[in-house]
């Protein structure tokens, strides 16, 4: 069954500490990001887990192979559960992230790699020199990443689940941001999709945060996405 993660996107340890407490038992997965990351360094993650919750350290790391090695070598050592690389670092990079996770043994985190950052669309990859297809660009990072540098999985936005999980098979973590319930604002996000369309593309993590953040009550936001989650599994 695809889980949730609620996205930690606030700025203090205060903010994310009263959000874990507020949802409760609802919810046993977070994403802590570079922003909250930032400010409150390691202890938040500790603080986080303490409570019995799962972290997702997301900062999607990308530098010289050695580096990230290293960045991993300590992410693990907080006890966290998945952790972003970012897929065009390259083969090298990737594989260094892989090996300093396993190193871990039976607690590694898992490796994702972020393949295109949901923000970005077709206009913003020519910017960046990428003539290929959006989609085209997606898989082959994907592939990359997974079949090749031995990622546990990708992040890719809602609308590249389909295409990604018959590329990828049944065994590749697929991490969508970009859910938005019917009707919720679509913010940043350029690429998006509901919680059971991701699911029944094959989804295995859905990050949802300021639908749930900004609710009048976020533990009936939470559960009303577990309940849509449930009911759209295969």
């Amino acid at each position: 069954m695809a889980e949730l993660i609620v996205a930690l996107d606030v700025a203090t340890a205060a903010e994310a500490e009263a959000v874990v407490l507020r949802l409760g038992d609802a919810v046993s997965f977070y994403k802590i990001g570079l922003e909250l990351f930032s400010a409150e360094g390691p202890a938040l993650v500790r603080a986080v887990t303490a409570r019995g919750k799962r972290v997702f350290l997301d900062l999607k790391l990308h530098d010289i192979p050695r580096t990230v090695e290293r960045a991993v070598l300590s992410g693990a050592e907080l006890g966290v559960s998945l952790m972003t690389i970012h897929a065009s670092g390259g083969r090298a990079m990737i594989r260094a992230a892989v090996a300093a996770a396993r190193a871990r043994g039976a607690d590694a985190p898992r490796i994702l790699a972020v393949t295109t950052l949901t923000s970005l669309d077709q206009s913003d990859l020519a910017d960046l020199g990428v003539q290929r297809p959006l989609a085209e660009h997606v898989a082959a990072l994907g592939a990359l990443a997974v079949r090749e540098a031995g990622a546990d999985g990708i992040v890719c936005s809602p609308r590249e689940v389909a295409a990604m999980r018959q590329a990828l098979g049944p065994a590749a973590l697929l991490v969508t941001p970009g859910v938005r319930p019917a009707g919720a604002a679509v913010g940043d996000q350029k690429r998006v999709a509901t919680p059971a369309a991701a699911v029944r593309d094959g989804s295995t993590h859905l990050v949802v945060g300021r639908p749930i953040l900004e609710a009048p009550d976020p533990c009936a936001a939470a559960r009303a996405i577990l309940a849509e989650i449930a009911a759209a599994r295969p």
